[in-house]
């Protein structure tokens, strides 16, 4: 087919889609009685529920399917994939690490958010070093990830130091730093250490946001009654916002477990750094294993769905509060 045609074909694609929207449309506005709500839903939620099943529950259980077949997707193999998964060495060093992962870069960012949410908020011209401090949420994860490599770069102590890391530790003293990104476990906290720098920023103007709703009134009562300093943070502010804290947290670890960009620049998952969503990435797309792949996307599906269904939990109370 020419250009000329295909450019028609789009045409007419698009005209019949609009058409069929606006007749749709059409029908909607002159129904009447009993009909009019049901055929209102049908119309607006319709499109959605559709998107949302053929985009998000069809392939989540072709997934799940697959992770029961073999190699090459013809026959099932049972809990083959799970098992390997489980049982080899390097499995449970990527489960552990993993874990590792979801449960330093949470609290790590969530406090370091909090604390830099209570310095600010006493500052005057506060929104400028918010703004530095939220701006690496504009970073994607490859670009930290190369930033960050240039800080931890490696190079003998005999020659110019090109990392900023060894220079300046260094300076500090330290002849013959090691090259960071081998020595575990050192390596996987200093990958740690990008996933945080990105969600400083997320958790600090959310938590700041929360801590400036807190009623006038509730932190002068507390004042009143002798709480100052430590004492009225811990027994008024984290109370007040306890549910924002718990909603930052789990939306970080949410973050966590998908994140495979940060290793997979760093040092493809060597040096005892693998987090379970690289080597799904790996088996599923380097070594065209699908069934190994799926498995472990599945893993990464049961995870996510417990956080997911307390955050949702979480907003609802906070929203029936309010």
């Amino acid at each position: 087919m020419s250009s000329a045609g295909k450019l028609t074909l789009a045409l007419s694609a698009i005209l019949v889609f609009f058409g069929v929207i606006l007749i749709v449309f059409f029908v909607a506005g002159r129904a009447r009685g009993k009909f009019q709500n049901p055929l209102a839903r049908l119309i607006f939620l319709g499109p959605a529920v559709l998107l949302l099943f053929v985009g998000l529950v069809v392939p989540a259980l072709q997934t799940f399917n697959a992770s029961f077949k073999d190699q090459n997707g013809k026959k099932y193999v049972g809990l083959n994939n799970f098992s390997w998964i489980f049982s080899t060495s390097d499995n449970r060093t990527m489960l552990v690490t993993t874990a590792l992962w979801i449960i330093v870069v949470p609290i790590a960012a969530t406090a370091l958010g909090l604390t830099l949410a209570l310095l600010l908020d006493r500052m005057k011209r506060e929104s400028l070093p918010k703004s530095l401090i939220f701006m690496p949420m504009a970073i994607s994860f490859v670009g930290a990830s190369i930033i960050w490599g240039l800080v931890y770069e490696s190079r003998d102590p005999a020659e110019p130091q090109v990392g900023l890391l060894s220079a300046v530790v260094m300076k500090l003293g330290w002849s013959n730093p090691p090259n960071w990104l081998l020595e575990a476990p050192l390596n996987n906290f200093l990958l740690m250490i990008i996933m945080i720098w990105i969600q400083v920023g997320f958790a600090m103007v959310i938590l700041s946001a929360a801590i400036k709703a807190i009623p006038t009134d509730v932190v002068e009562a507390a004042m009143l009654d002798g709480a100052t300093g430590s004492r009225l943070f811990r027994f008024v502010t984290v109370p007040m916002i306890r549910g924002t804290l718990v909603v930052v947290l789990t939306t970080i670890m949410i973050a966590v477990l998908k994140v495979f960009d940060i290793v997979r620049v760093m040092t493809n998952g060597n040096f005892g750094t693998q987090i379970v969503a690289n080597e799904m990435y790996s088996q599923s797309f380097v070594e065209d294993d699908k069934g190994r792949g799926s498995a472990l996307a599945v893993i990464l599906f049961v995870g996510v769905i417990p956080l997911v269904a307390y955050n949702i939990r979480q907003l609802r109370k906070e929203s029936e509060v309010r």
